[in-house]
């Protein structure tokens, strides 16, 4: 009897700590294959089609702060043109571009394929609640290879985990990519461009550490977006790192309650569909 109930509690142990494992934010690993590029390359990637449809579609001024889409009222027409948009991003020979351009690209595609996935399974009450993943555990359709680039299978975890974040290396890419849900920076109303993106980046900041799902004081705790503790290894490495990327962008109130911080930081993240 013992060494069969022990036998169970350590399946259980070992199902937790698989499951654990794969639900954990996954850590930026280089995919060698997209480091090529072409710094004299003056290739402009045509844009406007996503611009028409964050245009027509998008909710900048919405009372909660978070910029909202409007699924339900994408019409098949607009379906099938950001369907045709995609597929001219996977026909274009990336590894051409210069940095910038690449940077714009990638962001696109990624927010672009995210929005297209949600449509696909509409309605739905989270992003992750699309099962495309692989495996018993499988959570959510970041794993699955939805494109095809340069002849690669990629997937949406490839291109921000294998392709920006250690490329660029810069924490701002964060805010950029948007994975359809509330507790996610906002959907930018442009496409990014080489032409904007360091103006979209910094918005993307400012915008979500100053509103309250990126940093928020409740009483004396200070309560910040998991996306923080997910990947603290892109905001310094520690929480102290994190403060410091967070007082860059603000606001002077803000700026000033997480200067003399030194309690205990909780953490917290919505999963419910930015519709």
């Amino acid at each position: 009897m013992y060494s069969g109930r022990r036998f169970i509690i350590l399946v259980t142990l070992g199902l937790l700590l698989f499951t654990s494992s794969l639900m954990a934010a996954p850590k930026a690993d280089l995919w060698p294959r997209w480091e090529s590029h072409d710094p004299s390359s003056s290739v402009v990637v045509d844009h406007s089609a996503w611009d028409r449809f964050l245009n027509r579609y998008l909710i900048t001024a919405h009372p909660s702060g978070i910029n909202r889409l409007r699924y339900g009222d994408v019409t098949a027409k607009d379906r099938q043109e950001l369907g045709s948009y995609i597929d001219s991003l996977q026909g274009i020979p990336v590894s051409r571009l210069n940095r910038d351009e690449q940077m714009a690209y990638w962001i696109n595609l990624y927010n672009a394929a995210t929005v297209k996935v949600v449509l696909d399974h509409y309605p739905v009450s989270s992003i992750t609640k699309i099962d495309l993943s692989s495996g018993l555990f499988g959570r959510g359709p970041w794993d699955a290879k939805l494109l095809e680039v340069e002849g690669e299978e990629v997937s949406l975890n490839d291109i921000e985990h294998r392709i920006l974040r250690p490329i660029w290396r810069d924490p701002r890419v964060h805010y950029a990519v948007n994975c359809a849900s509330i507790g996610c920076p906002n959907l930018q109303n442009l496409a990014y461009t080489a032409a904007n993106l360091e103006v979209l980046l910094e918005k993307g900041a400012r915008e979500y550490i100053n509103h309250p799902r990126g940093a928020s004081f409740q009483g004396n705790k200070l309560v910040l977006s998991s996306i923080y503790d997910w990947f603290q290894e892109d905001f310094g490495g520690s929480e102290e790192g994190v403060l410091r990327h967070l007082r860059r962008y603000a606001a002077a109130e803000l700026a000033g309650r997480l200067g003399g911080y030194s309690g205990r930081i909780g953490y917290a993240y919505d999963w419910s569909l930015n519709e």
